[in-house]
């Protein structure tokens, strides 16, 4: 429970700690009451801009899969971006992909102090426990953050069926990509985003920790049901039970 009394994340625990920590950043589209919908319509929530759609079942599946912990942020991203730092211009969205917001447009450094204090910060401390756990047991865990993309973006389609982020170290994004691209998945290396932004959450944990880590990005059309994560779940722990092998 955070200092606002609300839950800041959900945590999936696991039997014991081990080497793998899922993470799941922009899992959900709620917003706290006070918040209201932040003047935007309903609508608005149904789309990317308020959460990664699919990732976090996909999450909750692979988690399952490994029996390994995972944490989940449980407010959109348009209260507060979990994946950016506090500096971050873009920590609390005004415009996000053509929709202004009018309940950030107005917020202060105040109201963003009050939104990283209470939804931000709780989430961030959550895994430095949980990598501090598995480390007390003897491990130096790897951290896989899920997350998904739109089939279009600016009427350009997207051809990716998975993309691979990773910034310094590819001990487990390239034998994550190979593992892939032999699986028939159209894998994207660094696409269709960059991986290396300094001050997100793999950065903050992870790379500059020297812990084994990729962002699995997945296109929302495949995982936008339950049959679509039933479908991919085991593709994607074959292919991580491959790269982490790999490590050891």
């Amino acid at each position: 429970m955070s200092a606002s009394g609300l839950p800041a994340f959900e945590r999936i625990p696991a039997p014991q700690p081990g080497a793998l920590i899922f993470l799941c950043d922009h899992a959900s589209n709620a917003l706290p009451p006070a918040y209201g919908t932040l003047g935007l319509p309903e609508a608005e929530f149904k789309r990317h801009i308020a959460s990664d759609i699919g990732a976090a079942p996909l999450t909750r599946a692979l988690a399952a899969e490994f029996a390994a912990p995972a944490l989940l942020g449980v407010w959109s991203r348009l209260l507060i971006d979990l994946n950016r730092g506090p500096d971050d211009p873009t920590l609390v969205m005004k415009i996000s992909d053509g929709a202004l917001v009018p309940g950030n447009a107005a917020a202060d450094a105040a109201e963003v102090a009050h939104r990283l204090s209470a939804f931000h910060a709780p989430y961030h401390a959550a895994i430095q426990a949980e990598i501090a756990a598995c480390q007390a047991a003897g491990f130096a865990p790897a951290l896989v953050s899920m997350h998904s993309f739109t089939p279009v973006w600016r009427d350009v389609p997207r051809p990716w069926q998975i993309g691979i982020l990773w910034d310094r170290d590819d001990r487990l994004a390239k034998p994550l990509i190979a593992a892939f691209e032999a699986a028939g998945l159209v894998t994207g290396d660094n696409q269709p985003y960059d991986g290396a932004l300094e001050g997100d959450t793999l950065w903050t944990h992870a790379t500059s920790r020297g812990l084994p880590n990729v962002l699995i990005e997945v296109r929302q059309d495949l995982i936008a049901d339950a049959a679509g994560v039933a479908k991919l779940t085991p593709v994607i722990a074959a292919a991580l039970r491959t790269a982490l092998a790999g490590l050891t």
